[in-house]
């Protein structure tokens, strides 16, 4: 086996040190004693020649991304699993040692709702799976057990209560109890194969350059775990249960916010399976507002059986279809949903049309009205922070309430919460001037946002009251959130923000997302979308915005690349920090006519064929060809499963049409050619059918329409 092991890497990789490490590690775990229970499934992996996801999983640690780790649950030092947590909480006692000496460590740990069930069929069901049922509770639990056998505090929510941290009081009750650290076992909106750890400061913050470094080396070199069982941790004393008195002081110093008290929205509520009904819809109710939730995703289930393509994203408007129907049923004014870790937020408001579609907010959008509804009647000076992905709609807002902007940040809520650190010790970020209680709002396209000083990390509630506050205000004026909205285009123009993430999984799709960079940096592309680049920044350049580079996951973190493109229109690229894809940000701005929405789709249109021809030429530098029909998928898939989609499914589906099966038939044809995907391969490609049929109109191909719609 040794000999095709190594011949079968050695095929697999395109770094001959990958295939290298992967059987070095692949060894070690087939004859160390603590790998002992996961022996038969690893040794029938190899008995099946599973060679790339033995490959995937084995030729690395799975990296530090903007706070942590997070991936797939597996087998081997790439994938999520006990031996990954439990190396890395050792490693995060060594770091808070070595930062705080011999005084007694606290820390607060926290979890999520997550369970293991291996719904993409990684592993063979007919092997004995321990893996099979892990929840992030269990995980958590196993990591409280190697900080009390380390000689730490632990701050946690009690067994069997029905009761989860969010991310943010978590960072909140960092602060507040004086802790040293954190850690919550999350995955936040991943897949629910996956799972994570965030580790946090005794700032509440996740840890930035070059310190998070530090601790990814202590990791690294952790060769052995001090651990207890929960029982003997529990022994100890040194494991204490959370009270609720404490979650009310969260939920207190969030709702700040709150300038007056219009409350006359009805507001439909989804925690998405999440622990958000426990903070923000919690909030919500104790401020006042007519809270109704979406209960077929109320549920705190890991699994996220009532989300859309499994995908419990409030950046998604997928997982928002159920609370959209319900606010139509019972004439909602506001819809609000976050993700499972209550960092993010999303939203949905009424269209023009009575009983027609919703308007889905996007993270910029929200960012904007939240900011205008913040500096509304605010003094001059007061502070805006903002990642250098975020649209400029928000700068523009805040500067014409005469307010400071720092917008240059780098992806991850951390860099915000560096900027109200330095505003609270020096009293200036840069150019900007002014005291940590200056800060009116931080946030980041991806629906993040920090509004109050007590927490620095994504906190869901304070945005979602002041825009519930927003909501009420202006339907007790007879105006509406829509009108809000398109306010804000109309005195500072139309702006587009299109995102296009690629998803390239594995060993092979990272090096394609390196590759791309490298390809990028060394010879940047002269025009894009038929704009030329007027423009270009390499935020790893040390003569930039942000100095020498003082860390490898410094130079990782900027590995971001700007592109202007004249005036009114910029695209940006650069590699995920938490999972296996590239995203691409591409905006455009045209001045706003007396038609708001005409102009909006004009700059849409404008942002869209931007990032279109950049994506032709991103995976042109590493041989790949997009079809049309693959880039209107849903960005969930992989790159190669949406070429395969273009290039064979879709051709093969309408020759079958062509040859006379009906819709009913090709469905059944349908479901087992995208089974191998995992969650709603049918619902995922359906955008590029839509595409496809635009195109190509015409009865002849209704049975299309049936395979897709269902």
């Amino acid at each position: 086996m040794s000999q095709s092991l190594k011949e079968a890497l050695a095929g697999l990789a395109s770094d001959p040190s990958h295939a290298a490490d992967a059987e070095a590690n692949i060894q070690r775990w087939l004859n160390e004693p603590a790998f002992g229970r996961y022996r038969p499934l690893l040794q029938a992996l190899l008995e099946r020649e599973q060679w790339d996801t033995l490959l995937d999983s084995f030729y690395r640690v799975l990296p530090f991304g903007t706070g942590g780790r997070r991936g797939p649950v597996g087998l081997g030092p790439n994938r999520m699993n006990p031996w990954t947590v439990g190396t890395s909480v050792q490693g995060n006692i060594d770091f808070l040692r070595q930062r705080f000496g011999d005084e007694p460590l606290t820390v607060v740990v926290a979890a999520d709702v997550r369970i293991f069930r291996d719904l993409k069929g990684a592993f063979p069901a007919d092997v004995d799976n321990p893996l099979l049922g892990m929840t992030s509770v269990d995980l958590a639990r196993e990591a409280a057990a190697i900080y009390v056998a380390n000689g730490c505090t632990v701050h946690m929510i009690g067994p069997g209560e029905d009761r989860y941290l969010a991310t943010p009081e978590l960072s909140f009750l960092i602060r507040h109890l004086g802790a040293h650290g954190g850690l919550n076992v999350s995955a936040s909106h991943n897949h629910p194969d996956d799972s994570g750890g965030k580790f946090y400061t005794e700032l509440g913050a996740q840890e930035i350059p070059p310190y998070d470094e530090q601790m990814v080396e202590l990791v690294e070199r952790v060769d052995a775990v001090q651990t207890c069982t929960w029982e003997e941790a529990l022994a100890t004393g040194r494991v204490h249960f959370l009270p609720p008195s404490l979650h009310d002081a969260y939920v207190q110093d969030s709702s700040q916010v709150l300038r007056g008290d219009a409350r006359g929205a009805r507001i439909v509520f989804s925690n998405l399976h999440g622990v958000g009904d426990q903070s923000v819809g919690d909030a919500l109710e104790k401020a006042g507002f007519e809270v109704h939730y979406v209960e077929s995703q109320r549920s705190h289930d890991g699994l996220f059986p009532g989300v859309r393509f499994l995908a419990p994203n409030p950046e998604y408007p997928s997982a928002l279809i159920e609370a959209e129907e319900l606010a139509q049923r019972i004439g909602a004014d506001l819809v609000l949903a976050t993700d499972p870790d209550a960092d993010r937020i999303g939203g949905l408001i009424p269209g023009r049309v009575a009983g027609g579609p919703w308007r889905f907010l996007t993270g910029n959008e929200l960012s904007s009205l939240v900011a205008a509804a913040r500096f509304d009647g605010a003094p001059p000076g007061k502070i805006a922070i903002k990642t250098e992905v975020t649209t400029g709609l928000f700068s523009r807002v805040v500067r014409a309430a005469q307010g400071q902007v720092v917008e240059h940040l780098l992806v991850g809520c951390k860099y915000i919460a560096q900027v109200m650190r330095d505003l609270e010790t020096t009293g200036r970020s840069g150019d900007v001037v002014g005291d940590v209680t200056d800060v009116l709002i931080g946030t980041e396209e991806s629906h993040g946002f920090l509004l109050t000083p007590g927490i620095r990390d994504k906190d869901a509630i304070a945005p979602s009251l002041v825009l519930a506050e927003l909501c009420a205000e202006r339907k007790a004026a007879g105006s509406s959130m829509l009108d809000a909205l398109e306010e804000l285009y109309a005195a500072h123009g139309a702006v587009a923000n299109v995102q296009m993430p690629l998803v390239m999984a594995g060993a092979t799709g990272r090096q394609r997302i390196l590759a791309i960079q490298d390809g990028l940096r060394a010879s940047p592309p002269t025009a894009i979308g038929g704009h030329a680049v007027t423009g270009f920044a390499d935020r790893r350049d040390e003569q930039g915005v942000f100095g020498p580079i003082v860390s490898g996951t410094d130079r990782a973190a900027r590995d971001v690349l700007a592109f202007q493109l004249g005036p009114d229109c910029r695209l940006v690229i650069r590699p995920s920090g938490t999972e296996p894809k590239t995203k691409i940000y591409a905006e455009a701005i045209v001045p706003a006519g007396d038609d708001i929405e005409a102009s909006l789709a004009e700059a849409d249109t404008a942002a869209r064929a931007i990032a279109s021809d950049f994506v032709a030429q991103a995976l042109a530098l590493v041989g790949l060809e997009m079809p049309p029909a693959g880039l209107h998928c849903s960005p969930l898939l992989d790159v190669d499963q949406r070429m395969e989609f273009g290039n064979a499914v879709l051709p093969e589906a309408i020759a079958r049409v062509g040859d006379g099966l009906d819709g009913p038939a090709l469905r059944s044809w349908l479901e087992a050619r995208v089974a191998p995907w995992g969650g709603d391969g049918i619902g995922m490609t359906a955008p590029g059918v839509a595409w496809w049929r635009s195109q190509n109109p015409g009865p002849q191909w209704n049975a299309l329409d049936e395979a897709w719609v269902g």
